[in-house]
């Protein structure tokens, strides 16, 4: 039986004193690839911050285990350090911090803290260049200040080729299709499918069912008014294709 990675419980959460996640339960085993859709406002970018440990929002109930060890006792620079990857949705602008000085410096951080050798910058270099082979992504973005001046589908790559470097045991991606066209949505999905391992866990927050013809999830869950109300495989993805999220809500949809 594998181990489970990510374990919620009965999660409350607030922003600005508005409770947006009401009692999410979810358990992300070890290995596992899990896709969350919803409705906007449901709380999914919610989630991904709140295990991230973004300031602002709180946790007012509920456990969230991450190997094993309270995650909510753990500062963000020590989620980080522990393995936890967030890309962002709408990745900010870094003026002034090339990619390799930002990425050496953070893959380093991650290495001192599990007790390995740093990396020397011959040795980061050569890993660098293949993982940007293998994301069709041209050099050059190492010299680049982190995402300026970055095409939606650079952004997107780019926090793909992060989380190749950084080798992440839990990696949350928060919709990281939205902006992409068909070339760059392919990219993407080829590159979070060769991070996939038996010791890696991810969870693939989105809106649309186009992403997972290309990143095949082991479980699907549909989240609405800050909890999981429907969980399933691919059939559930074409479902919502099909119905809507209303079908799931309750709710009547927008005409």
């Amino acid at each position: 039986m594998s181990e489970n990675i990510l374990e919620i419980r009965n999660l409350h959460a607030t922003v600005d004193g508005t409770e947006i996640l009401k009692g999410l339960t979810l358990t992300l085993p070890a290995g596992e690839v899990h896709a969350m859709m919803g409705p906007n406002g449901s709380g999914k970018s919610t989630l991904s911050y709140v295990l991230a440990g973004r300031e602002g929002y709180e946790v007012t109930a509920g456990e969230i285990s991450y190997k094993g060890q309270d995650l909510l006792a753990l500062a963000p620079d020590e989620r980080a350090q522990a393995g936890i990857f967030l890309a962002f949705q709408y990745p900010v602008e870094i003026p002034g911090v090339a990619n390799s000085v930002f990425l050496k410096a953070a893959v380093n951080a991650q290495r001192r803290a599990r007790g390995e050798v740093e990396l020397d910058a011959m040795d980061f270099l050569k890993r660098a260049k293949a993982e940007l082979a293998a994301l069709e992504m041209d050099q050059e973005f190492l010299s680049r200040p982190i995402n300026v001046g970055f095409s939606g589908g650079e952004k997107k790559r780019n926090e793909v080729f992060q989380m190749a470097m950084l080798e992440p045991t839990l990696a949350v991606l928060d919709e990281t299709d939205s902006g992409l066209d068909i070339d760059a949505l392919r990219v993407v999905a080829d590159g979070v499918n060769r991070l996939r391992a038996p010791d890696r866990s991810m969870l693939v927050i989105t809106h649309y069912q186009r992403l997972l013809n290309h990143i095949v999830p082991d479980h699907i869950h549909v989240l609405a008014k800050g909890r999981i109300v429907a969980s399933g495989g691919k059939e559930l993805a074409l479902e919502l294709e099909e119905k809507g999220y209303a079908a799931f809500t309750g709710e009547k949809s927008a005409a």
